[in-house]
């Protein structure tokens, strides 16, 4: 569990209205439709990924969307620099952050959280009689805590990408990903072969936020709730 100190300057903004952080790639595809029933209809290059622009106006005054890498979006929220956010369980997991609140499951960005290791070796490994292993991961709260439970010690090796590269260039014995459909495992030689947790988006808020300014953001939950209904 990770405590954070919300800045002067998030504390300073949040006068201003709201904010709304929304992750880059996949998920911003695929929460453009509830956006929309939400009523949320930001400028047209905040779905461009090749604009520099990070910060857009919607057509709503009083709030503002942010264009952040997925594993940062919690850390906006968390430190007040967003009241509210759109982020995969997988980063609410990995980070444990207490001062975030995540009132719906979306229900978008369905995916899951797994161990992999090379084909060839695949079920040859008696794990009970491991008291350690190197797993390569960008999950490495995760990865500790998975392997904790059975009594294993997880050496992590930290990549941020290309993790279906490392047992086969020696760097790990296992890796532990996000995985969507097992294309890229198996186009390298990797086999699935644990699921640690099922990963869909959540809607995400501060939790001082939600003291400070309960009724805009009740509001915001109630119509992120009725687009889902809709839905």
């Amino acid at each position: 569990m990770t405590a954070v100190t919300p800045s002067p300057k998030a504390a300073e903004a949040a006068t201003n209205g709201l904010v709304l952080a929304l992750p880059k790639g996949r998920i911003l595809k695929e929460c453009a439709p509830l956006l929309a029933a939400a009523g949320i209809a930001p400028e047209p290059d905040y779905a461009d990924e090749s604009s520099r622009r990070l910060r857009f106006h919607t057509a709503i005054p009083e709030l503002d969307v942010i264009r952040v890498r997925s594993f940062d979006v919690a850390t906006f929220v968390a430190f007040g620099a967003a009241e509210i956010g759109i982020c995969g369980a997988d980063v609410l997991m990995e980070f444990d952050y207490p001062e975030i609140y995540a009132p719906l499951d979306l229900g978008i960005g369905a995916c899951r959280i797994a161990v992999a290791e090379p084909a060839d070796a695949a079920g040859r490994t008696d794990f009970s009689r491991l008291s350690r292993v190197r797993v390569a991961s960008k999950y490495p709260n995760i990865t500790r805590r998975h392997f904790a439970a059975r009594g294993i010690q997880a050496e992590i090796v930290a990549l941020n990408g290309a993790m279906e590269l490392a047992p086969g260039l020696g760097l790990s014995r296992l890796i532990v990903d996000l995985v969507q459909t097992g294309s890229t495992l198996k186009a390298n030689g990797l086999v699935e072969t644990e699921t640690i947790a099922h990963v869909t988006s959540r809607l995400i808020v501060n939790r001082t936020a939600l003291k400070t300014r309960p009724e805009e953001i009740a509001h915001w939950i109630a119509r992120f709730r009725d687009a889902l209904a809709a839905a």
